[in-house]
């Protein structure tokens, strides 16, 4: 654990650092349920942009890869040209690598044939935890990057035609979108957290 703001006297997990951008990420928006289907969708995209990268990377490109694939809506995504994503390969305030980029199309065309076939992402996404948050006591350094319903997630996404969604990469998505609590449990953040998962019906 650390604490990076030595003026608020707030113990963290030491993972966010000192980056005021990345400790507000971790105070206000890692763990915390998400219920909404394109803000789940826009999450996992991003997550998949992260592979091989830092989340902080990725956290301070957010506001241009709204930008870039119209603000995460899968139905204006399917939308654009062809010719775009050659501008996109052009454009430094993404990760401007050819397969993450064609990985947002491709899974925008999943996400709408899901809807198509009447399932709704966030039921979809929520339905390997049963529709309720896990919350564990983490210690220490004790935190996973994959588990069984990880595997299970990245096995369903990748036949329903997502990419970029293995297992590791849907284990960030499900700490960061509240389907797990892995808040350390001395984090100032672990208790309100653990209220709002309580708290969270779809």
């Amino acid at each position: 654990m650390t604490k990076p703001n030595d003026h608020d006297n707030k113990t963290r997990c030491s993972w966010c650092g000192s980056d005021p951008q990345y400790v507000a990420y971790h105070d206000e928006v890692w763990g915390r349920p998400v219920a909404d289907s394109r803000e789940l969708f826009e999450k996992l995209c991003l997550d998949g942009q992260q592979a091989g990268l830092s989340w902080i990377t990725i956290l301070k490109k957010q506001a241009n890869y709204q930008r870039a694939f119209a603000d995460f809506v899968p139905e204006r995504i399917v939308e654009l040209p062809e010719s775009y994503k050659l501008e996109l390969m052009e454009n430094a305030g993404i990760v401007r690598n050819r397969l993450k980029i064609e990985s947002i199309f491709r899974n925008a065309r999943a996400y709408l044939a899901m809807q198509e076939k009447g399932q709704d992402f966030a039921e979809f996404l929520w339905q390997f935890s049963d529709g309720t948050p896990r919350i564990f006591a983490r210690q220490g350094h004790d935190i996973p990057t994959s588990d069984a319903v990880s595997d299970s997630m990245a096995k369903a996404l990748k036949k329903a035609g997502f990419n970029f969604v293995g297992t590791t990469i849907c284990y960030a998505f499900m700490q960061a979108v509240g389907m797990v609590n892995d808040h350390r449990v001395d984090c100032h953040c672990y208790e309100p957290v653990c209220q709002e998962m309580r708290d969270f019906s779809l």
